[in-house]
């Protein structure tokens, strides 16, 4: 095979064989919206599960209400944004596909890393939390829970390695599983609620301070990170674009059904744990829904072994669907030569093993070293933020670029309500700064390297006939010729 190549918008393209594109396509036709909703909520429910409660230890109870209340506003904007590029442009790159679009080579790969850095961080988040959950229980008699993490890793990266529609169908039962848990939690602990409890954190010296914001105005800017907590990795659903069955049409039904029933979830799980426990109590629990039971029930609870044993479930979920999205993202920045060609390669069963195996093996030992979710949660927050803020922005630069692009869905409230998500969004990533300067720090370094390796290395190795990168010389041709 001779390679074609040619220089287009500061990149050098090679046009590549069939035998490429063959040896690095995945399975169509695997997810209908149903299996598409139920992993949008998959990549979350964790989430309720663990996690957001740290934000009562930086806002208290009044500071995360806000800021949960104004991501729900960012998240479900920027979902309506999502399924409208979705269903114009469906292909396993997503979000690089959507940016790659509208901002150019250089913001198609800054999109893409940004999401790829929160999701190959968050399993390793999720897996502390797993081990959390284990230690609480007492299994295995535990006293660190790096073997917990292996075993994660290993079986869960393992189940996709087999085939991506039986591990879809494996993860919506286990989600099932898990809401089921939330759905008996709410019930059992609307008894024990009080508003007093909700407000049991004492107020500070801090501007602004009152009972309902205890660390005043800042709070709810430091709170802003665990409020994203409750939606994170929603955005992740049209990863799924190429093993959809009908993907202009089931995107948007699948990522808009998922993120409403997250809304319903997170407000639930806000007003009864802490409103049943006390929001001091949790603040800085690994397994916060656990120990709210015990709290409000007693140590003997057999509520609390059940959500416990069942919440299992929830952050398997999130793990297991977060896996699929960082195997997918980063196969779409590979098989496009933005990333390293070899991490494309799909085998027998049409699953990008490599994809899933080097990304796992990272996450692996971050858990491992670090069993900080908290940190961990920060750096992962911290790329998706500023991929929320490249993302919204493509969609408001698509609107006005390529007004005549096919849409078979179209954003109610058109770029009003991505310039909304794209206002908060800005806000999230400065709060990250407040929240936790280090683990900002760290994602801003990985953030410059890999762009300093696009620049220097892969802007000049792209692939021409790779899915996204046809999809913007379509529309740079259209353009040329009009």
């Amino acid at each position: 095979m001779t390679a074609q190549r040619r220089h287009r918008q500061q990149v050098d393209y090679e046009h590549v064989g069939h035998d490429y594109l063959e040896n690095r396509s995945l399975k169509g036709g695997a997810a209908g919206w149903v299996l598409l909703a139920g992993l949008g909520v998959a990549y979350v429910i964790s989430g309720d599960f663990a996690g957001w409660n740290f934000g009562l230890a930086e806002g208290g109870w009044g500071g995360l209400l806000i800021a949960t209340a104004l991501m729900a506003t960012m998240y479900t904007c920027m979902v309506f944004g999502l399924a409208e590029m979705a269903s114009a442009l469906p292909v396993a790159g997503a979000g690089y596909g959507f940016a790659r679009r509208a901002l150019g080579p250089l913001g198609g790969f800054a999109t893409g890393t940004a999401i790829l850095i929160e999701y190959s961080i968050a399993p390793a988040a999720i897996a502390v939390f797993i081990g959390g959950y284990v230690e609480s229980l007492g299994l295995f008699g535990l006293t660190n829970s790096w073997p917990v993490y292996l075993v994660c890793f290993a079986v869960f990266v393992g189940i996709h390695l087999w085939g991506v529609g039986e591990a879809l169908r494996l993860m919506f039962v286990i989600t099932a599983v898990a809401a089921v848990a939330l759905v008996a939690f709410v019930l059992g602990m609307i008894p024990e609620f009080s508003t007093d409890k909700l407000f049991d954190i004492a107020p500070t010296g801090a501007a602004g301070a009152s009972e309902f914001l205890p660390f005043g105005y800042a709070g709810v800017l430091a709170a802003l990170v665990y409020g994203i907590w409750f939606f994170l990795a929603v955005e992740g659903v049209p990863l799924a674009a190429e093993e959809a069955r009908d993907p202009r049409r089931d995107m948007p039904r699948g990522i808009i059904a998922a993120v409403l029933v997250l809304l319903c979830s997170g407000l639930a799980i806000l007003l009864v744990a802490p409103g049943g426990a006390g929001s001091s109590v949790i603040a800085g629990a690994d397994n916060p829904l656990p120990a709210a039971v015990r709290a409000a029930k007693g140590e003997g609870s057999l509520l609390a072994e059940v959500v416990n044993y069942v919440g299992l479930a929830g952050l398997v979920a999130s793990f297991f669907s977060i896996i699929f999205a960082y195997s997918r993202q980063l196969f779409a920045l590979s098989r496009a030569g933005y990333l390293p060609r070899w991490l494309s390669v799909t085998g027998r069963r049409r699953t990008p093993y490599a994809a899933l195996i080097v990304p796992g093996a990272i996450g692996f030992a971050l858990a491992a070293i670090t069993q900080d979710g908290a940190q961990l949660i920060n750096i992962a927050v911290f790329g998706a933020t500023v991929s929320y803020v490249l993302l919204n922005l493509s969609h408001i630069v698509l609107r006005r670029r390529e007004p005549g692009l096919e849409r078979p869905y179209r954003t109610p409230g058109g770029t009003a309500t991505t310039g909304t998500a794209l206002v908060l969004a800005v806000a999230a990533v400065v709060a990250t700064f407040f929240v936790d300067e280090v683990a900002a720090a760290i994602t801003a370094a990985i953030f410059v390297a890999a762009l300093a390796y696009f620049w220097f290395y892969s802007r000049h190795h792209l692939i021409a006939n790779a899915p996204e990168e046809e999809f913007a010389a379509v529309e740079a041709a259209e353009a040329e010729l009009s």
